[in-house]
């Protein structure tokens, strides 16, 4: 069963569904409440030493329970989201205001489906281990084709002219759009302090906006640099009885015609449209 490092501890990157069908449900989440304890408190360390803002909902819809997300986007009006989980990882097209499925494609079933960014009339998704995403048409879903990668897939967003990819590690990946192979990198830290578990992405007014997984902060990161310049607390979304049977936090859209901020996470109830609030003072 897979594992993943982050900063001096260890943990399951599998499910919560698929750790209770091996016995391990209760244990790993005692691990995932001492863990994001223990990131979210690292004294004179990267959680520290930079700007914490806030957050105000500002509306709230229904999203699929059932729905494990590992991308979200915001086009032409309507979401975009891809699912994990093998043999149920899929893409959808749904309806903002209902969390009503609308359109959906199963994709590869032996393949853990992760992250999407739309490039022009195509739909990109990333596989977590296999090496390997697809190519969709963005309109009717079908399938166009694969493109291989060294390492895992995490999370996927665009600039104007390049694709930004994460790993799980450090560093942010840039693939040139049309062939989808590297072109660049950088390396991404706060206050010195490396980033790893960087997860789902999204392009936010020139800045790189990152779950980090296992946790319930937003990465604020600048492309150029790779600095984080500030973290977004979304703890306290879900309501305590919405929150014991969900996953973790995972999924953010950007409408920037109506500049709306939308997220939620792996087996939410809802999705969020959320307003960020100045930085926390000490």
């Amino acid at each position: 069963m897979p594992f993943r490092q982050t900063p001096g501890f260890t943990a399951g990157r599998f499910s919560l569904s698929a750790a209770a069908s091996c016995g391990a449900y209760w244990a790993m989440r005692r691990l995932r409440l001492i863990l994001a304890l223990l990131l979210t408190a690292l004294p004179g360390l990267a959680w520290a030493a930079v700007p914490v803002f806030g957050y105000e909902v500002v509306n709230r819809y229904p999203h699929d329970p059932q729905a494990f997300t590992q991308g979200l986007l915001w086009r032409d009006g309507g979401l975009y989201e891809s699912t994990g989980q093998v043999g149920a990882s899929s893409i959808r097209k749904v309806e903002l205001k209902t969390g009503k499925v609308l359109q959906r494609a199963a994709t590869d079933p032996f393949q853990f489906g992760e992250g999407i960014v739309d490039w022009g009339d195509r739909l990109i998704q990333l596989t977590w281990e296999g090496r390997k995403g697809a190519i969709y048409d963005l309109a009717t879903f079908e399938k166009l084709g694969d493109f291989a990668y060294p390492g895992e897939g995490w999370g996927l967003t665009r600039d104007s002219r390049r694709i930004i990819m994460s790993d799980g590690t450090p560093v942010l990946r840039f693939l040139d759009p049309d062939t989808l192979k590297q072109t660049g990198q950088v390396s991404v830290s706060a206050a010195g302090t490396p980033i790893r578990n960087l997860n789902e992405l999204e392009w936010v007014d020139g800045e790189v906006w990152a779950n980090v997984w296992q946790t319930n902060f937003i990465a604020r990161i600048d492309p150029k640099s790779g600095e984080v310049v500030g973290w977004i607390d979304l703890n306290g979304l879900l309501d305590p009885t919405e929150a014991r049977s969900a996953d973790v936090l995972n999924g953010i859209a950007w409408d920037p015609a109506t500049r709306r901020v939308f997220v939620t996470g792996k087996y939410w109830p809802a999705l969020f449209e959320i307003k960020v609030t100045e930085p926390k003072t000490p």
